[in-house]
C-alpha cells in the first residue's frame, strides 16, 4: 500500500493551492464542531454547578413520623457500603422558626448539619465571607443579605422562636455569602446538634442529603438506594424530578448543537468529495498513464482514499487546534463585569479525539466515490482522449 499512498501524497503537492482550501475547510468545519460543543458543554456544566452542583443531588426523608428519621447513621452506612457513586452523604435537619428583631420577625430556616460532612456538599467554608463556621452549641453562621436586612452584625446575639413557641437564643459566629439571594435572607446554618435542640427531636434528622460523581445518573443511584434501604416509610428524591425544566433546556442544547455539528460535517463530506471528484478529471490522464504501465484499478481507488485519509488527518490536527483558540479566545473576550468569564473554559478530550476521528472518517469516506470513479477509468480512452 506504499505506492499508492506515495502518489496520492504527490497528487496533493502537485496542486497545493487546492490542497490548502481543503485543508482549510476541513479545519474549519472541525474547529466549528469543537468550539459550539465545548462552548454548550460548558455552558451546561455552568448552569448544573451554579444550581444543583452545592446543593443535595440525593435526598432522603421520611414520608410518615412526622418527617423524621431515626437511626440515620445506620443508613448512610449501609449506602455508603453498597452504592460507589456517593461521594458525599451527611444528616440534616431542618425547620422553620421566626427571628426576633426589635418589634418584628422574620421567616427563616434553622439548618442543621453535620458541618464537617456536609461542606463536601455545600463547600460552606468557601461561601463564608467572615468569622467561621458554627462548632458548638448555640452558634449560627447567617446570610450577608439577612445580616443588612436586619442590621446586625458578626458576634450579636440573635432570639429564634419555633411553632412550638420556645425561645432560643443564638451567637452569630460566621456570615456567609451563597449568591443566591433567598439562601442568603433565609437560611440560619448551625450545627446537627443545636438544630435538634432546638426543635426538640432528640436523635433524629429531617433528611439525608447526598452527591453523586456524575450528576445526570443521580436518578438511578435514587433507585438503587430505594432498592438497598426496603423501607416504605422512606421517600427518596433526586435533583431531576425536581429540575423538569432545567432537563429539558439542557436536552434542547445539546439537541441543537448535535444538529449544528452534523451540518457543518456533512458541508465538509461534500466539499471534499466534489474536489476529489474535480481531481480525478484533472488526474485522468496520469491515473491512465500509471493504469497502462501496469497499476491495478483498485491501486487507483487507494490513491483517491489515501488523500481523502491525508487531508482528514493534517485538517482535524489544524482543526483541533483552532476549536481550542477560539474556545479559550471566547472566554477572554465574553466576560462578566468582574472579568470574570460568561462561560468557563471547558475542554471534554473525549469530545476532541471523537470530533477529530469522525472527520477524519468522514474525510476518507467523501474519498469513496471518486475512488470509486477512478477504478472505472480506461486506460487507452484516457490517453487517447488526451
Amino acid at each position: 500500500m506504499r505506492l499508492p499512498f506515495k502518489i496520492a501524497f504527490r497528487f496533493l503537492k502537485s496542486n497545493k493551492a487546492q490542497t490548502i482550501f481543503i485543508i482549510l475547510g476541513i479545519a474549519v468545519g472541525v474547529s466549528v464542531q469543537i468550539f459550539i460543543g465545548s462552548l454548550i458543554q460548558g455552558l451546561q456544566k455552568s448552569l448544573v454547578d451554579k444550581t444543583i452542583g452545592n446543593s443535595s443531588q440525593v435526598t432522603i426523608t421520611n414520608k410518615k413520623d412526622k418527617g423524621l428519621i431515626d437511626n440515620y447513621n445506620d443508613i448512610i452506612k449501609e449506602i455508603k457500603n453498597s452504592e460507589d457513586e456517593i461521594t458525599a452523604i451527611s444528616s440534616s435537619v431542618t425547620s422553620s422558626a421566626f427571628l426576633k428583631n426589635n418589634k418584628d420577625s422574620y421567616s427563616i430556616l434553622l439548618r442543621g448539619f453535620n458541618l464537617n460532612q456536609n461542606n463536601k456538599i455545600y463547600d460552606f467554608k468557601d461561601k463564608l465571607v467572615k468569622g467561621k463556621l458554627p462548632k458548638d452549641k448555640n452558634e449560627v453562621a447567617i446570610g450577608i443579605d439577612l445580616i443588612e436586612k436586619l442590621n446586625i452584625n458578626l458576634n450579636d446575639n440573635i432570639s429564634i422562636f419555633t411553632p412550638s413557641g420556645k425561645n432560643h437564643n443564638l451567637s452569630i459566629v460566621g456570615i456567609y455569602d451563597f449568591n443566591v439571594a433567598n439562601i442568603n435572607e433565609s437560611w440560619l446554618i448551625t450545627s446537627l446538634e443545636t438544630s435538634q435542640e432546638v426543635f426538640n427531636l432528640g436523635n433524629k434528622v429531617t433528611s439525608i442529603e447526598m452527591q453523586v460523581d456524575d450528576v445526570f445518573l443521580a436518578d438511578t443511584v435514587a433507585n438503587n438506594i430505594k432498592d438497598i434501604l426496603t423501607r416504605e416509610d422512606i421517600k427518596i428524591t433526586n435533583w431531576k424530578e425536581q429540575n423538569q425544566e432545567l432537563l429539558s433546556g439542557l436536552s434542547g442544547q445539546s439537541m441543537s448543537s448535535y444538529l449544528i455539528q452534523v451540518f457543518v460535517l456533512l458541508s465538509v463530506v461534500l466539499g471534499i468529495a466534489s474536489v476529489l471528484a474535480i481531481s480525478v478529471v484533472q488526474k485522468s490522464k496520469q491515473i491512465g498513464i500509471l493504469k497502462a504501465m501496469g497499476i491495478k484499478d483498485k491501486t487507483s481507488s487507494f490513491v483517491f482514499l489515501y488523500q481523502g485519509l491525508i487531508l482528514g488527518v493534517i485538517g482535524s490536527l489544524a482543526g483541533i487546534l483552532l476549536g481550542l483558540g477560539l474556545s479559550f479566545a471566547f472566554t477572554k473576550f465574553a466576560t462578566n463585569p468582574d472579568d470574570t468569564p460568561i462561560v468557563e473554559l471547558y475542554i471534554n478530550y473525549n469530545f476532541i479525539i471523537f470530533s477529530g476521528l469522525v472527520a477524519i472518517l468522514s474525510a476518507t469516506l467523501a474519498a469513496l466515490i471518486p475512488a470509486f470513479k477512478s477504478s472505472k477509468l480506461n486506460p487507452i480512452e484516457v490517453i487517447r482522449n488526451g
